[in-house]
């Protein structure tokens, strides 16, 4: 089955164009002018203006991830236009993703171009409107400050869990497993002992994987540490107990590895954003990444090494990845506790 899961997941779940991307516009002009050059970009297919307060600190939006760009149009956009006078629009991109921004720069581009060749054909005195674009985050637009915090999570998503699951699934193929059902170990404590096992293994990858980050990506803490720290904790134990849950599911070390080459690996590389955002994935697909646990890590992660957003901006996503991981414990627990019980 997994091949044919690769193929449907490859084929569907690949796709390098960048539609539906969340820009704000901060209009400060508020002038019928302001207003249908905002309209040229809520028209567009490639862009998606959402709500933000003028008045709202625009990198306070990209920091969030409400949007990839910001748009900034000047109080004084109409009365350059009635005088026909150039004028200049500022453009706030989310540079992260080296690739987005460089789509999001174009069709902001195109845009602005579209908007100057409909006005010189009007009356008006002809005025252009020009885009003075600016990155964030990673204004060398280097590829591998986006990359290598998700080979990152893609490391500690495929191998801990992968570990547990044939260490829980040989228990079962030798049959040493009876001899904890018979024995006066509870289920909390031979589950926690499997799980912070390979708790401290991911722990160790991501010494590891992090002081490749520092050196060869050239990457750095870009604010508080603290919810990195928090979440790489949970996040260990998440896999952990996802690659536990699994073993102790499924009684087949093959078995268990196909199921966290899915899970693990497949799932995370495909759905998660890793190699390209969420908003990329067809949308027939695009909800199974809201259950993709990897996909909150690698948020967090870039957060703390790119956009420096701290708890405001990923705290939801800390919860998100503690509850899942319960989910697995709990799910490998009941498990373990039916099987004592019976025996």
């Amino acid at each position: 089955m997994l091949p044919l899961v690769l193929l449907v997941l490859l084929s569907a779940g690949l796709s390098l164009r960048v539609d539906d991307l969340p820009i704000v516009v901060q209009d400060f002009s508020a002038s019928p002018a302001s207003r249908e050059f905002v309209d040229a970009f809520g028209t567009s297919r490639s862009l998606r203006v959402v709500a933000w307060p003028v008045n709202g600190p625009p990198e306070d939006a990209l920091r969030a991830g409400v949007a990839r760009a910001v748009l900034i149009i000047p109080a004084h956009f109409a009365r350059d236009i009635a005088r026909g006078i150039d004028t200049a629009v500022q453009l706030l991109v989310d540079a992260s993703d080296a690739n987005t921004a460089k789509l999001t720069a174009g069709y902001a581009g195109q845009i602005t171009r579209a908007y100057n060749q409909r006005a010189a054909t009007d009356e008006r005195p002809r005025a252009g409107v020009h885009a003075a674009i600016r990155l964030w985050y990673n204004p060398g637009l280097s590829s591998k400050k986006f990359y290598g915090p998700g080979i990152f999570v893609l490391g500690i998503s495929m191998f801990p869990p992968l570990l547990a699951a044939l260490a829980m699934a040989r228990e079962s193929e030798q049959k040493t497993i009876l001899q904890v059902y018979v024995s006066s170990i509870s289920a909390h404590e031979f589950l926690l002992g499997k799980i912070l096992a390979f708790t401290a293994v991911a722990l160790a990858e991501c010494v590891l994987m992090l002081i490749a980050l520092f050196t060869y990506f050239e990457l750095r803490f870009a604010g508080d540490p603290t919810p990195f720290i928090a979440a790489t904790l949970l996040y260990a134990f998440c896999v952990a107990s996802f690659g536990t849950m699994v073993g102790g599911t499924i009684p087949s070390q093959v078995g268990a590895m196909q199921a966290v080459a899915l899970g693990g690996f497949l799932l995370v590389f495909l759905l998660s954003g890793l190699i390209f955002p969420v908003e990329n994935i067809p949308a027939a697909l695009r909800w199974i990444s809201n259950f993709i646990w990897g996909r909150y890590y690698i948020e967090i992660v870039r957060d703390a090494l790119l956009q420096g957003g701290g708890w405001p901006a990923v705290w939801p996503k800390v919860a998100i990845i503690a509850i899942i991981g319960a989910i697995f414990y709990t799910v490998a627990w009941r498990g373990m506790r039916r099987m004592q019980l019976e025996s």
